[in-house]
């Protein structure tokens, strides 16, 4: 048994210095080339409406805000100043969003987004997007990739495709720190020992972001309380939390998997899906040691097993919103195929360690 186990960490490690690290190598390729782009693009926003600053720095190899969901699909968060004057309120009607109240009607005028706040007093994600996305259209025309780059059309969000190759998103957001949200307020969960105080502390004072992008309800249409609203975002607690042993080499194996054979009709499956799914066998495997080099295989087997079954139920719930379920609106036929692919794929690995390197 020891044996077999050392032999598919062997196969592992191989796989991720050959295919692993060369995938991170060309996605950091393509992010400079994509983010010298939006930079130029963001450069000639902030020319027309200095409101939206771009924020958008390399620190210590990496882009902060932006958020790789696949080869050749990206996001880029741009952080809005000034969120001050409201309150933020998550009440749980709207799973994965919240809105933004003026504290007080009288501080109206104080805003610096006075013109995008609704007449009941919610600063309205809508409204703010299609400003960005007015003053995006024209910025493409005007900055110096405008014959490389172009604004995709037939969507309420502020997509740009670059030298027909790359997709990016570019999404509005606050910053919120120093506050944890109602409808995350359960985790950690009081049974589960992962991740111990210490490192619950760190996640919650990383915060979260607030996304002005479309969140549709279970019906698919998107209600005006909805439109106003912004959508939860955990990226940096989410990262922090799957620091340390080989949590991370155990998520890039996930992702090279993904996009070399789970890219299927219908995108039943993202990258973050991986990332979710880590964070949930950390809960299952409390102990560091449980996360050492050697365990790498058997981390790997149960992920694999758990993303079927979540396939299978056709759900997947948010790490740290469980009531979203990150399957919604995907077709039942493009999970079903996911799942016998996943299926393969785990048996392949299982039954036969070395068949990784044709993987």
């Amino acid at each position: 048994m020891l044996a077999a186990q050392a032999k598919l960490v062997y196969h592992l490690n191989k796989y991720y210095s050959e295919k692993c690290l060369s995938r991170k190598a060309a996605i950091s390729k393509s992010i400079r080339e994509v983010c010298k782009v939006v930079s130029d693009v963001l450069k000639e926003v902030e020319g027309q409406e200095p409101r939206f600053i771009s924020s958008l720095n390399e620190m210590e190899n990496r882009y902060e805000g932006l958020e790789v969901i696949s080869p050749s699909e990206f996001e880029v968060v741009l952080y809005l100043n000034q969120m001050g004057v409201f309150n933020f309120v998550d009440d749980g009607s709207l799973p994965g969003c919240a809105v933004l109240k003026l504290s007080d009607g009288r501080k109206r005028s104080m805003s610096l987004w006075v013109e995008f706040i609704t007449a009941s007093g919610y600063l309205s994600a809508r409204k703010i997007r299609s400003r960005f996305q007015t003053l995006v259209a024209q910025a493409v025309d005007k900055c110096s990739y405008r014959d490389v780059v172009k604004i995709v059309a037939d969507t309420s969000e502020v997509r740009l495709r670059i030298r027909d190759r790359y997709v990016v998103q570019i999404t509005p957001a606050f910053k919120c720190t120093g506050i944890w949200p109602r409808s995350a307020a359960h985790w950690p969960m009081p049974h589960v020992p992962w991740p111990g105080p210490n490192r619950v502390a760190e996640v919650k004072a990383e915060g979260f972001n607030l996304l002005s992008k479309e969140c549709y309800s279970l019906n698919g249409k998107q209600s005006s309380a909805e439109s106003d609203a912004w959508v939860l975002q955990f990226a940096e607690a989410e990262n922090r939390l799957i620091m340390g042993g080989c949590r991370k080499k155990c998520l890039s194996v996930l992702k090279t998997l993904r996009d070399r054979h789970l890219e299927l009709p219908g995108q039943p499956l993202n990258n973050y899906h991986m990332k979710t799914l880590v964070s949930y066998e950390c809960e299952k495997h409390p102990r560091e040691s449980d996360w050492d080099e050697s365990c790498l295989g058997d981390r790997l087997n149960g992920i694999l097993l758990q993303l079927i079954s979540c396939l299978q139920c056709r759900r997947c719930p948010h790490y740290f919103l469980p009531n979203l379920d990150q399957f919604q609106g995907k077709p039942n036929s493009a999970l079903e195929n996911a799942a016998k692919q996943t299926w393969r794929l785990a048996r392949e690995i299982l039954t036969n360690p070395k068949s990784l390197e044709k993987l």
